[in-house]
């Protein structure tokens, strides 16, 4: 980290929010925004060429999200804490950025101060996102549609989706080159892991997490 000052990247893709919050950064003199990106697509890119102490990522993007982000530059970065901001609070969000490799998760409407305060003390290696609080919430979501769909494998997955686009098992099994009969015990497995017995309720829970996954993270 630098001696000097702490090296800020944000990511949002609207310009207004993202001009506001550099301004309550560099209003603070151990803080300086170094680099910024309106996009998932040029983040990597522009962290290589600035070198942050923290990146400060929005959740919501145009082209992605936030949580994706997250994971790709822990990946690459791995000592680069991520701070994310959401306009929405929930379980599942709150998950995913503690899986992501996110230091904290922090909501829009905190205040300027909440915010700065947050940015230094992940800079300074301390994790915002409480692991009882993890463990807690992770409690809690396994009673949700999503908690359930977690336990599926990826095989199983899959087929859920594509049940979800209204594809027939014969298609499934076209889709993904399995037999017609290795389909159907994949949704006898997967339809007594989600507790529903029809095909209808597996698409209409499929529309229904898409839903609420859009509203998280477009």
């Amino acid at each position: 980290m630098s001696a000097e000052k702490i090296r800020v990247f944000l990511l949002d893709d609207h310009e207004i929010v993202r001009r506001g919050v550099a301004q309550v950064v560099n209003a603070e003199s151990d803080l300086e925004v170094v680099g910024e990106a309106s996009g998932a697509a040029q983040t990597l890119s522009e962290i290589r060429r600035c070198t942050p102490d923290v990146a400060v990522l929005d959740v919501r993007l145009a082209d992605g999200n936030g949580i994706e982000v997250c994971r790709e530059i822990r990946a690459e970065y791995p000592d680069l804490p991520c701070l994310m901001l959401t306009a929405f609070s929930d379980d599942q969000a709150l998950l995913d950025a503690a899986l992501a490799g996110a230091a904290g998760y922090v909501l829009k409407e905190v205040r300027s101060n909440e915010l700065v305060e947050s940015i230094r003390k992940v800079a300074g290696g301390s994790q915002l996102l409480d692991k009882a609080e993890v463990r807690l919430r992770m409690q809690k979501l396994k009673d949700t549609e999503e908690g359930r769909l977690q336990t599926l494998t990826p095989q199983e997955q899959r087929i859920f989706d594509l049940i979800g686009e209204g594809l027939s098992n014969r298609q499934i099994a076209d889709e993904m080159y399995l037999a017609e009969k290795t389909v159907k015990n994949y949704i006898s497995n997967l339809f007594s892991k989600l507790g529903i017995s029809r095909r209808t309720q597996a698409a209409a829970m499929a529309a229904r997490v898409e839903e609420r996954t859009k509203l998280r993270y477009e």
